[in-house]
């Protein structure tokens, strides 16, 4: 399909964690037009993070991201899924249409949230956080990541058996208006021959991660379009394999984005920081107050025993977790959710399997609460258990993050508005 749509790229396999990050922190941003990882939710984060690094990261945060889903999670790929209208769908004809949205190559404004924690590192999340029921499975079932997404099915099970709560405070900073979530109705219609009715909005080149699967990482950056171009800079990485140039090059954003300043944009290219002085930059937190200081007075606090927590800002937790059919990749808004102890392990399981159609909000559940907010802040006072950020596990203790409305731009095949006829 790639082949087909002229896409020309460079494959580049990451050999370590933290490959990506390093990659992107040191690449001339003059040649590349975006940048596409195959795997599952990680490899998206390492590159999120890496850009976040960079001194000049208001520009390099607008490179076109994508994702071409080979993880066992693939929780974005099923939210660019459903954001254009397909049916909820696993492995393969998951893939198929994230690369066919990809080939159309319209962006939208992406939403990050800020986290910070208790050893003051900050990192940039465009995910979820979890604590409790839903990160000990995340991590727990790691042991059984051969499975692919069953490891979920059997992580859940063996946890269900020893349920644990955890004691903690849960404060947060309510959205405006927020007076309950209501499901977004989309619809798309097709058209004659089958293809979708998408506005061309490609990019101006394009970059694809076309790695085989979540053990062959890869990353990579597009062939060069002329001779009149620039030789690659000596920070680029040098590509694994390679692809000669062709016709095809995604379109420049919608004027809409370019308005907004979201395009990509030319720069010279930053040195790279070793790790050991790596620093994350980024826009200021606005909403959160140091960790070892209370919470503005404006902000909302409960303490109990919890089941779980979960910030998550887009619609699903994975491909078959449809855990916030109302958010949007740009609605500016953290979906926060927790379950309180005392629910039963029967109603936990309702809860999560009325969870793959998203129709978990309707059975009204005295354990579980719902609101839209703008920054949270989780201190645990249960000595043992476990924090992850976008499904990788942190170190635990008082954790704390905000929105950023629209930072980053992401690859979603189709135009941000609403089509209602073709």
């Amino acid at each position: 399909m790639i082949t087909e749509a002229d896409v020309s790229f460079n494959l580049i396999q990451t050999e370590r964690q933290n490959h990506a990050r390093e990659l992107v922190q040191s690449i001339s941003l003059a040649e590349w037009d975006g940048i596409v990882a195959i795997s599952g939710d990680g490899l998206l984060y390492e590159v999120i993070n890496g850009l976040m690094e960079r001194p000049d990261w208001e520009e390099a945060i607008k490179m076109p991201l994508g994702i071409l889903p080979c993880g066992s999670g693939n929780a974005v790929a099923a939210a660019i899924n459903f954001n254009a209208g397909f049916d909820q769908t696993l492995g393969q004809e998951l893939l198929t249409n994230c690369t066919l949205l990809l080939c159309h190559g319209a962006v939208s404004p992406l939403d990050l949230v800020s986290i910070t924690t208790s050893s003051g590192s900050r990192s940039f999340s465009f995910l979820s956080v979890a604590w409790g029921f839903i990160s000990d499975v995340d991590i727990e079932s790691e042991k059984y990541r051969h499975m692919g997404s069953a490891r979920f099915t059997l992580g859940t099970m063996v946890r269900l058996a020893s349920l644990n709560t955890y004691r903690g405070r849960l404060s947060y900073l309510p959205a405006p208006d927020s007076t309950g979530h209501r499901p977004i109705l989309r619809s798309i219609t097709m058209a004659a021959n089958g293809s979708l009715p998408f506005q061309r909005m490609p990019l101006h080149r394009t970059v694809s991660d076309m790695g085989l699967c979540e053990e062959r990482r890869t990353f990579c950056y597009r062939g060069l379009e002329s001779a009149d171009e620039p030789a690659p800079s000596p920070n680029s990485p040098p590509p694994s394999s390679g692809f000669p140039t062709s016709a095809f090059s995604f379109e420049t954003l919608s004027e809409q984005l370019v308005a907004d300043g979201l395009g990509a944009q030319e720069v010279a290219a930053p040195t790279s920081l070793p790790s050991s002085t790596r620093q994350m930059r980024g826009p200021p937190d606005n909403f959160l107050a140091p960790l070892d200081q209370p919470v503005p007075k404006s902000w909302v606090t409960v303490e109990d025993d919890f089941v779980l927590v979960l910030a998550i800002y887009q619609t699903h937790l994975g491909a078959d977790l449809f855990a916030a059919p109302f958010a949007c990749f740009n609605d500016g808004l953290i979906h926060l959710a927790y379950v309180k102890a005392g629910i039963s392990r029967a109603a936990l399981i309702r809860l999560f399997l009325a969870m793959e159609k998203g129709t978990h909000f309707e059975q009204g559940c005295p354990h579980v609460t719902n609101i839209p907010v703008r920054a949270f802040r989780i201190e645990p006072l249960t000595h043992k258990g476990i924090i992850t950020v976008d499904g990788e596990r942190v170190e635990y203790g008082p954790i704390q993050g905000q929105i950023h409305h629209g930072v980053a731009n992401l690859i979603t095949g189709i135009s941000p508005v609403k089509i209602t006829k073709f």
